[in-house]
């Protein structure tokens, strides 16, 4: 069995990519209101900065920072995929395995996590969270898709309205070496 070790830094800054169990799936963006109240919950039991997030049909990008002191990244994520799961119908098809636990097939067991470095890393992971949309072929520009934390960033000014606009990929961006 893989030995899954976690980087938990207190009060650090994390990048997540978590997935859909069907990879072909629009679950998030249709119940997209059922996403945020379960990200609503979580962050009003255990509190977190969210500094980006994208939201795609199958699968999501998100930059959290913790507080001070708070290293506990998988308690959180337990409870937006425990209380985003129970508001969903049952249906989904289980394994054996899954039924014998108990467990509904909506989300991969696992997630994947980042610890951000520095500056640099943070800025590339911001550009990779927020051009995905294009990447992925749903939008032509990051501004036209409507879950994603980029519209907040350009009203702060961390981006201009008009950033990759064209398609262009960002000169840096996902994991580095």
């Amino acid at each position: 069995m893989p030995d899954y070790r976690r980087n938990r830094v207190p009060g650090g800054t994390f990048f997540f990519t978590v997935n859909l169990r069907n990879r072909r799936a629009s679950l998030l963006v249709t119940q997209i209101d059922a996403l945020r109240e379960a990200v609503r919950r979580a962050r009003a039991r255990a509190p977190f900065h969210i500094d980006a997030w994208v939201v795609l049909p199958d699968h999501m990008h998100c930059l959290w920072t913790l507080p001070e002191g708070d290293a506990d990244f998988p308690g959180r994520w337990w409870s937006i995929k425990t209380t985003f799961t129970k508001s969903m119908p049952a249906g989904e098809r289980r394994s054996l395995v899954m039924q014998s636990r108990g467990e509904r097939g909506i989300w991969q067991r696992r997630y994947w996590e980042h610890t951000i470095r520095d500056d640099d890393d943070y800025a590339a992971h911001m550009d990779y969270t927020h051009f995905n949309p294009v990447k992925h072929g749903l939008v032509e520009h990051p501004s036209d898709w409507p879950y994603s934390s980029f519209h907040r960033c350009v009203a702060c000014g961390m981006y201009p309205a008009g950033w990759l606009g064209g398609g262009s990929q960002p000169p840096v961006a996902g994991e580095r070496p």
